[in-house]
């Protein structure tokens, strides 16, 4: 087998091969014999059908199909034979194929890039330092109140935070629009869920009152056949109700998971609950400055190929966050590049940690982020069993498992500064967008 490789630009190569022909027709000629041995041919017994008659039936397609094998192990054979390692398949270009003749034929591909990490000790990072402190578990129950508040009917004028149940019927040119018209919607006054219009003509009106008021979709509202327009709602309170949160007893204790209802046991979770967010967070901040400065010092050529895989994946994402069906919907590829450019060069760059340091999936890790993955499904076991049968699923959490053990190892190598804050500094916790 004769090989040869150019660079035709940057990270591309141009592997042209020949393979001799009495390989190619010793290969269709034994795939000749052991059809011949179950063939199925009118007139013939199973299996007894000359081999002539069986090369004359289907000698064309044995030959194509060994001509399509023989391309794609023969490609194996030579980028091995010339260590190149190939960022994804190629794009196979026959030359000659006749029968009788040698296999020649032109594979297009991309090699990945040569990685040589600098020295990570000129690398400095800071890590936030902080404590989860007893005022911080306070404002977490609070918050745990919020979450779970009691509505009770009031006989007054509706205020601010009060909950309205909604009569409505909105028109536009004196027609109802599609989905004007409802009945029995809860309106939590000051969410900022509906039309801000209707929101505030709420204020001061009592179960039983009616009221006519003019109001302006905005131009971004997601209803586009509504967007934009002006229109007239018919409003009517059916109860008012108002707003006050639990008291922090067993039965809230119980509500968030604490069987006996044990308030203390229920700080501890709650405790418990945000060092791991912090710690978590800790660790972002130190990924995040890692990441950017190992991108920052190791610029690399990205294959194109990989580069176009992660921008598809990105616009996947957006699309389910969107829940966006429609193609046209999601930003412009451009949109999507610079973050793809950057996942793909820091994917090379820890794969080159993992291989110069020689790292193995560590299974307790991956155990961890199982566990993870699965704890919030409705039966977390069939969960796993799902995962545990996916090989790709699997492949992605062990790819997690060995980014976590690359990232470990190199900040044992940079400059680690301690810089003191606060866990709502770290988690955002209280903060408003």
């Amino acid at each position: 087998m004769q090989v040869s490789v150019t660079t035709t630009q940057g990270l591309e190569r141009r592997l042209e091969v020949a393979v001799p022909g009495e390989r190619v027709a010793g290969e269709v000629d034994q795939r000749l014999k052991r059809l011949a041995r179950t063939a199925r041919l009118k007139g013939f017994r199973p299996g007894k059908v000359p081999y002539a008659v069986v090369r004359q039936q289907f000698g064309s397609q044995v030959h194509a199909e060994t001509v399509s094998d023989l391309m794609q192990s023969t490609f194996a054979e030579a980028v091995s034979q010339h260590r190149l390692r190939p960022a994804g398949g190629p794009r196979i270009e026959p030359i000659a194929v006749e029968p009788g003749s040698e296999l020649r034929y032109a594979a297009i591909f991309e090699v990945l890039p040569e990685v040589t990490l600098k020295p990570l000790d000129a690398i400095a990072v800071e890590r936030p330092t902080a404590t989860v402190t007893d005022d911080d578990v306070d404002a977490m129950l609070e918050s745990m109140r919020a979450q779970r508040p009691i509505f009770t009917v009031v006989e007054r004028a509706a205020r601010d935070g009060d909950r309205v149940t909604l009569d409505y019927e909105g028109r536009i040119d004196g027609a109802v629009f599609p989905g004007g018209k409802g009945e029995g919607m809860l309106v939590t006054i000051g969410a900022h869920r509906i039309l801000t219009e209707i929101e505030q003509a709420l204020i001061g009106m009592p179960a039983g009152a009616t009221k006519t008021i003019p109001a302006i979709f905005p131009e971004d509202y997601g209803a586009k056949a509504v967007a934009g327009k002006p229109a007239e709602f018919d409003l009517k309170v059916a109860k008012v109700e108002e707003r006050s949160l639990p008291p922090v007893d067993e039965a809230f204790a119980r509500a968030f998971g604490v069987a006996d209802g044990d308030l203390e046991r229920l700080r501890s979770e709650v405790r418990s609950s945000m060092e791991r967010e912090l710690a978590e967070a800790v660790r972002t901040r130190l990924r995040e400055q890692l990441f950017n400065a190992l991108y920052r010092d190791n610029p690399l050529d990205v294959p194109h190929s990989m580069l176009e895989e992660q921008i598809r994946e990105l616009q996947a994402q957006t699309a389910r966050r969107m829940g966006a069906h429609d193609p046209q919907q999601l930003p412009a590829r451009a949109a999507f590049e610079a973050s793809a450019r950057k996942r793909v060069a820091l994917g090379l760059l820890l794969s080159e940690i993992v291989r110069a340091q020689g790292l193995k999936v560590d299974r307790a890790r991956v155990e961890e982020r199982l566990e993870a993955a699965t704890a919030s499904h409705p039966d977390p076991q069939e969960a796993r069993r799902q995962y545990l049968a996916s090989r790709e699923a699997m492949e992605q959490l062990e790819s997690s498992a060995l980014e976590d053990q690359a990232l470990d190892w190199a900040l044992t190598q940079v400059k680690v500064v301690d810089q003191p804050s606060t866990f709502r500094d770290l988690t955002g916790f209280g903060q408003t967008t």
